[in-house]
């Protein structure tokens, strides 16, 4: 029996090691130096081959997005229950409850990893810590308004995705800046989304001083609900940062295409359709 339990202990320590090497380290905390200039696709579709240590976005609508893996794992964020006309089953949604257009009370069962960001009526932070092996999914805890303008205490979370050596990160429904705790929690975040609404979550300029500290190299606008919105953050920016406008809704990047100079790549939503 000892012996079977110690060679029951050495293949659980295998396996976990084995899903451990399968996800390049992230360098969350670390600086990155990385090759100027970023590489996107135009009008590719979100199942085509990613390239080697690269991971894809894909803008799907408000402040839902895919995060897909070369290996095929697909986290979406802000998950509200549609994504578009495809059969794929997400291996993990993140969900944020400020409003329904963040969340949904009736996620497929088939999801086997549903995250949700808020606290509930504990008030205690909710503590996401999920190794897919791929990709590590882990969340940092902030607070939101209320509907009748109080503080809700933890009501949101900042989900954070590490793969293909990345810190993607998502501020969700963030309405407030971070306070030193929850900016060492975050560490470094080279892709972040950012709402650039400019009021039903924080000033534009709360949202430069969240995106300086994080030392994000990339920036992608999210929760804008109309052009006016959008323009009003990129004209606010555009002398601090460089502006890339894709024309296209997916981006794939890498380590290697990291761009030297923060930029904003402005993505269109569009639902998932299967090839």
């Amino acid at each position: 029996m000892i012996r079977s339990a110690l060679a029951l202990t050495l293949v659980l320590a295998a396996g976990s090691a084995a899903a451990q090497e399968a996800r390049t380290p992230s360098h969350c905390i670390a600086i990155a130096e990385a090759d100027p200039g970023i590489e996107y696709l135009h009008k590719a579709s979100w199942q085509a081959p990613i390239e080697e240590y690269g991971v894809r976005i894909r803008y799907i609508a408000h402040a839902s997005f895919l995060i897909r893996t070369e290996g095929g794992i697909n986290a979406v964020t802000d998950f509200t229950g549609f994504i578009g006309n495809t059969t794929m089953i997400p291996d993990v949604v993140t969900m944020n409850h400020a409003h329904s257009s963040h969340w949904t009370p009736s996620p497929d069962p088939a999801i086997p990893n549903v995250l949700p960001g808020w606290s509930g009526e504990t008030g205690e932070p909710v503590d996401h810590h999920l190794d897919l092996g791929e990709m590590l999914v882990r969340n940092v805890s902030t607070d939101i308004r209320s509907a009748f303008g109080d503080r809700e205490e933890n009501g949101n979370s900042i989900f954070v995705f590490e793969t293909a050596g990345l810190c993607i990160a998502h501020l969700g429904h963030l309405h407030h800046e971070p306070n030193d705790q929850q900016y060492a929690a975050l560490g470094r975040a080279d892709v972040l989304m950012v709402p650039v609404d400019g009021g039903y979550t924080m000033s534009r300029e709360a949202m430069i001083r969240v995106v300086d500290r994080l030392k994000s190299s990339i920036v992608i606008p999210m929760h804008w609900f109309g052009p006016y919105a959008l323009e009003d953050f990129l004209d606010g920016v555009s002398d601090h940062w460089a502006i890339e406008r894709t024309g296209s809704s997916t981006l794939d990047v890498s380590l290697r295409t990291l761009p030297s100079r923060r930029t904003v790549m402005v993505l269109e939503p569009e639902f998932l359709t299967d090839e």
